[in-house]
């Protein structure tokens, strides 16, 4: 059995040993906020909370049971919109839209406010991945064209272990193209330019079609060294090579003519340093890793050591990038992505610390503390916000009476940080459906707080799932995405953030490209999200990010942002439309292979956050596909099953002896999986599924998915990894 945490005895608080230490010794010295301050106003707020949030949580149960109730009274009768909207308004479940307003943000930085582009979601325990996100700010275009399926593999362009001039050229000739779309010349195309352009005087000597774009330059030696332009209000960097010779892999020196040396584009703007779906923090030990990171990235001193082609490589933050602008100036321009931070929702406790009764510490309420005290720490050295602001996005409420309690949570943490009121600000994640259809509430409540409001339609769909669990069975998973409601929900996010004066001032979010390899298709598919008036979408990997960046340059957002204005908003009768097939035609082998790539996607997380505390990571599909997988994606598909089991489509038994079927198929994809991110090795289920703790939390998701509050996978993975844990 593994030791015990330690607690150390504070006011009214027991605080394990290992978060005591890192508060007093790491958070708090240089914040301007003394131990006792911070553990004496802590211990105050959050025994006066804590009954608030639970009370809440307890609102859920009472409404879902209501909603359960109904559907079993109405089950044989025609439904009848009009009587669920009164059924919802009665029971405080749907409220009453009030007069328009305006947002009230202020001190907002221009990464949120002014560009539109790429963000990147990033586990908080994980410093390299971390450090790779904020540098994602500038990415290389030719290294991301290189490693991508959009150059195809044939007629010699093969990637290979060393470089291949023949994928190079294609890279190039791919390069010039956008060059030439945005960042035209007048008369003349970047691709038959013959030599370097001179710059005298600070003027450059090439004619763009819009003089405008050309922002300044950089020489190194004397000799210029880069160009810099701007599109849409994205930078472009263009590198010349000064020496003859390419870093990337190339021996043979830079076969350009005009000796590029790489194209940087100005890429993930804003990441998402994430405490939540993509975490698997269950305790003291696992809390403290996330909040050390975070804390060094607002001391701007994260640095990652690590093995790489059998060579030891040191990872730190960028520097910022200088420049001479064309009236000999000097340009500073930041080096890295914005940092946001995602707290944990208002569910789930944390035994790192008790309160006087015994309970757990609301872990959202700790989160707001610890993270907003590492913020101060960036203050003075304003290497994240400029504006000294702070940027908490919080997950998974449930309508404007959770919106509210994050705003009390917010002003307890100013008050006892000594932060100026609404330095905190937040953004909303509209992920399950009392927000959706509440939105426009939510957003009144926390309107000189709200920075970001994100579809999530995972999570939205899961709790689509649970909420209406007892009107019938659910559509199969794939045809969720061409549903009424989820056509309305996407477009009532982006209408509700443009009647609230979101354009300019705060961002309009979309989700997470889940297919990091496939980017040939991201670059077809994605572009409907700029299009559709999101300033900003979620992407995997910093390849992803310096590729969809391409698409912001494609649509001017803002001026999207005034024809999407003009359009009829979402209608709710379409936001109320439950995705059931009362009369289903599924045969054997499509419920089967609906089954069978639900349990698969299950399985294949759960294994490693049980096993290995993988929070997130990029797991094979059915068909070997990697998808990036986190809690979202488990609690769409263990609802999805708990559905199909609760109304017949599926008995226990056919669902077990899948579930035994794809546990082999995942530790046959796993085989070559040694250990994941330093953590333990992989732990096959099929050897002994009865003694797999992680084939066992899997089933659960499933066999108790109907009992789960709104469906959440939390309650029974931490349950789980702390069981794993004392092993």
């Amino acid at each position: 059995m593994k030791k015990k945490h330690q607690f150390i005895k504070i006011f009214d608080l027991s605080v394990s040993k290992i978060l005591y230490e890192f508060v007093n010794k790491d958070l708090l010295p240089k914040s301007g906020v003394s131990k006792h301050r911070f553990w004496k106003g802590f211990n105050q707020v959050v025994h006066k909370l804590s009954p608030i949030n639970k009370k809440l949580i307890d609102t859920r149960e009472k409404i879902q049971k209501s909603i359960d109730s109904y559907h079993l009274e109405n089950k044989d009768k025609n439904f009848n919109k009009k009587n669920y909207k009164e059924f919802l308004e009665k029971i405080g479940y749907l409220k009453k839209r009030g007069q328009n307003f305006k947002i009230q943000t202020s001190n907002v930085d221009e990464e949120i406010s002014k560009i539109c582009g790429p963000q990147l979601v990033c586990p908080v325990s994980n410093a390299r991945f971390l450090l790779n996100a904020a540098n994602a700010r500038w990415v290389s275009l030719y290294d991301s064209l290189y490693g991508a399926d959009i150059i195809p593999e044939t007629k010699g362009a093969v990637k290979g272990n060393t470089y291949n001039p023949i994928r190079g050229n294609e890279v190039i000739k791919y390069a010039r193209n956008i060059l030439d779309k945005y960042i035209p010349l007048k008369k003349q195309s970047w691709k038959n330019l013959k030599e370097i352009p001179n710059i005298n005087k600070n003027k450059l000597n090439l004619i763009l079609l819009n003089p405008d774009q050309f922002i300044g330059y950089s020489k190194k030696n004397g000799k210029l060294s880069s160009l810099l332009f701007k599109n849409n209000n994205l930078h472009i960097d263009i590198l010349f090579d000064l020496s003859g010779k390419m870093e990337v892999n190339n021996p043979d020196g830079n076969q350009d003519k005009l000796k590029i040396h790489d194209i940087y584009l100005e890429s993930a703007i804003t990441t998402i340093c994430d405490h939540e779906d993509s975490v698997a923090a269950v305790d003291a030990e696992d809390k403290v890793l996330g909040y050390k990171n975070w804390l060094s990235l607002m001391k701007a001193d994260l640095k990652s050591s690590f093995t790489k082609n059998g060579k030891k490589v040191l990872r730190k933050l960028n520097s910022d990038r200088y420049y001479i602008s064309k009236n000999g100036s000097k340009i500073k321009l930041h080096g890295r992505s914005l940092l946001l931070n995602r707290n944990v929702g208002h569910l789930m406790t944390n035994p790192c610390i008790l309160l006087k009764d015994g309970s757990e510490c609301p872990e959202g309420i700790l989160d707001a503390f610890i993270t907003s005290a590492a913020c101060k720490h960036d203050f003075s050295k304003k290497k994240n916000s400029r504006k000294q602001s702070i940027y908490i996005v919080k997950p998974k409420m449930h309508g404007p009476e959770e919106c509210n309690f994050t705003n009390i949570i917010f002003e307890n943490v100013e008050r006892i940080l000594k932060l100026k009121k609404y330095t905190v600000k937040i953004g909303i994640m509209d992920e399950e459906r009392r927000t959706t259809l509440n939105l426009k509430e939510c957003v009144r409540t926390l309107k000189k707080r709200v920075c970001f409001i994100n579809t999530g339609f995972l999570d939205r769909t899961g709790d689509e799932i649970h909420t209406s669990m007892e009107m019938g069975p659910m559509v199969l998973k794939n045809d969720m995405k061409s549903t009424k409601w989820l056509l309305a929900y996407e477009d009532n996010n982006v209408d509700v953030g443009l009647s609230c004066g979101f354009s300019g001032k705060a961002q309009i979010g979309k989700g997470m490209w889940a297919m990091p390899d496939l980017l040939k298709n991201m670059m077809h598919q994605k572009i409907l999200h700029p299009k559709s008036g999101a300033n900003c979408a979620w992407v995997p990997s910093p390849t992803a990010a310096g590729l969809h960046v391409l698409h912001y340059h494609e649509i001017d957002v803002f001026s999207k942002h005034k024809e999407l204005k003009k359009r009829k908003h979402a209608k709710l009768d379409d936001l109320l439309e439950i995705p059931i097939k009362f009369k289903h035609n599924w045969s054997k082998d499509q419920i089967s292979k609906e089954l069978r790539n639900n349990a698969q996607g299950i399985l294949g997380y759960v294994v490693r956050w049980i096993d290995q505390s993988v929070g997130c990571s990029k797991v094979p599909d059915i068909n070997g596909i990697g998808l990036m997988e986190d809690r979202a994606t488990c609690r769409i598909s263990s609802q999805h099953i708990a559905n199909w089991l609760h109304h017949g489509i599926c008995s226990k038994k056919q669902v077990l002896e899948i579930m035994k079927k794809m546990a082999k198929v995942v530790d046959n994809q796993n085989l070559k999986d040694k250990s994941m991110q330093g953590q333990a090795p992989y732990q096959q289920m099929a050897s002994n599924y009865y003694q797999s703790i992680a084939f066992k939390t899997s089933c659960d998701l499933i066999f108790h998915g109907k009992n789960q509050p709104s469906g959440y996978t939390e309650p029974l993975l931490h349950f789980n990894r702390i069981m794993k844990k004392s092993i």
